[in-house]
């Protein structure tokens, strides 16, 4: 299936093939995500912290099947703005964009707020301002040099991180079971029955869940991929897994650790885990392996995604069309990638202190996207072609809908309202601009199908 099918024609450099969308997807998604927001999911799930994740995981399988399905339908890079647009209607497409928008706009801007607290312990005297500059400088400039510069990049940050994360396995393993903090792997960070409560895991999957975000970037890379139509698909799957079986076993490892250890600040206490497991050189590896993954590598991924999100809402009409523009000669929307990084930096500035609203804020944004995403699905498919695929284009569409809005269900008062105002600007925005075309139909302003 071409671009010329839907009314566009290629732009973008096509040179990843399946691994290396694999290898994105699990960059964005960081494998070693839960140590920078452990303490808060910890402390939200009443200890049952591995469950957390694997309702995450669970539920966030269902939206990567639907990814899937819709990637093969439209190989756009708009992912799933593009997906609902083409799938559902005009105007829910536009919202879906602008909901994603909220989460890859202020991703970077979070990865750069975990990087700056995590050097604050080692480095007290620089202020994060400077990390936040010096972050969103290196990573904008590597997006500018295009795909294959940065696919190169991503595998050996990729080296670093699945080593610091083989380090602290090990080594914890090795430290759990030489009596320190439960003395053995439990059941107690899967279930405890005296904690349990449903308000309160979702609470804490509503955090947990964050560090799934990433496997949907891998459809932005559609118009970049050269693995055919169902390398998208494949990748997806295959990154949201690996990543899922990561984050249970460290998690797992880190929760029966804790036990004994002195109270300390919910963003810093995995650090202290490192510490009980491995010493204090683990510590200092763990610091630095999140200020790698998240500064540079997870950030410079956000920027891609949300750079080639802007440029197919521009291409379509739904943004300024300067934010389409192309470099010549490295084949980047480089004008998105240049606003991305001015906004992370103003963000980042806000939110430096805020790390766990941050967050919760960024959440509401993929959540409401995905949710519909999977309303796309079933219209696309099984009301409109009648696939009569009753498991893969009805019943798991609609289960992913299912644990997304019990998860937004559960989420902070803080990041409804500043989500609901973020949706209500969204819908302003697109009364204004449907008024400004009222003199074109539909069919003028969407490229067909």
């Amino acid at each position: 299936m071409s671009l010329e099918q839907f009314g566009y024609e290629d732009q973008l450099d096509r040179a990843l093939g399946l691994g290396d969308l694999i290898v994105y997807g699990m960059i964005f998604m960081v494998p070693i995500a839960p140590f920078s927001v452990f303490g808060f999911v910890w402390q939200d799930a009443r200890g049952m912290v591995v469950l957390a994740y694997l309702i995450g995981l669970i539920g966030m399988l269902f939206t990567a099947l639907s990814y899937a399905s819709m990637s093969r339908a439209f190989p756009l890079a708009g992912s799933v703005y593009a997906y609902v647009q083409r799938g559902l209607h005009d105007s829910a497409g536009f919202l879906a964009g602008w909901l994603i928008l909220l989460d890859y706009i202020l991703v970077p801007a979070l990865l750069y707020v975990f990087s700056a607290v995590a050097l604050q312990p080692l480095l007290p005297a620089v202020p994060p301002w400077f990390w936040l500059v010096g972050f969103i400088a290196l990573n904008a400039a590597a997006n500018l040099l295009g795909v294959r510069f940065t696919a190169r990049l991503y595998k050996v940050l990729l080296a670093l991180e699945l080593l610091t994360l083989a380090l602290f396995v090990i080594l914890g393993a090795l430290a759990l079971y030489h009596g320190q903090g439960a003395g053995r792997l439990t059941l107690a960070p899967l279930y405890d029955a005296r904690q349990f409560s449903l308000r309160t895991v979702a609470g804490a999957t509503s955090i947990a869940v964050l560090s799934f975000l990433g496997f949907d970037g891998i459809s932005t890379l559609s118009e970049e991929s050269a693995g055919g139509q169902g390398a998208v698909a494949k990748a997806t799957v295959l990154a949201l897994l690996l990543i899922g079986a990561l984050f249970v076993l460290q998690t797992w490892i880190a929760a029966d650790l804790l036990p004994g250890l002195p109270a300390g600040s919910a963003d810093t206490v995995f650090y202290a885990i490192a510490a009980r497991a491995g010493g204090e050189g683990l510590r200092l590896a763990a610091i630095l392996g999140v200020v790698v993954s998240f500064g540079l590598a997870n950030a410079m991924a956000a920027q891609a995604a949300v750079s080639r999100v802007l440029f197919a809402m521009a291409r379509d009409g739904k943004l300024p069309a300067a934010l389409a523009t192309v470099h010549p000669r490295f084949k980047t929307p480089y004008l998105s990638t240049l606003l991305v990084a001015c906004v992370s930096l103003l963000v980042g500035l806000f939110f430096v202190h805020r790390v766990d609203d941050l967050s919760r804020v960024v959440n509401f944004g993929a959540l409401s996207s995905f949710a519909l995403l999977h309303v796309a699905v079933v219209y696309h498919y099984f009301i409109r072609q009648r696939t009569g695929a009753w498991l893969r284009h009805l019943l798991i569409p609609l289960a992913g809908l299912g644990v997304i809005l019990y998860v937004l269900a559960g989420m902070n008062h803080i990041a409804k309202e500043l989500g609901g105002c973020w949706m209500a600007i969204g819908v302003l925005c697109y009364l204004v601009l449907m008024f400004r075309s009222r003199g074109r139909s539909i069919g003028d302003i969407l490229p067909p199908q």
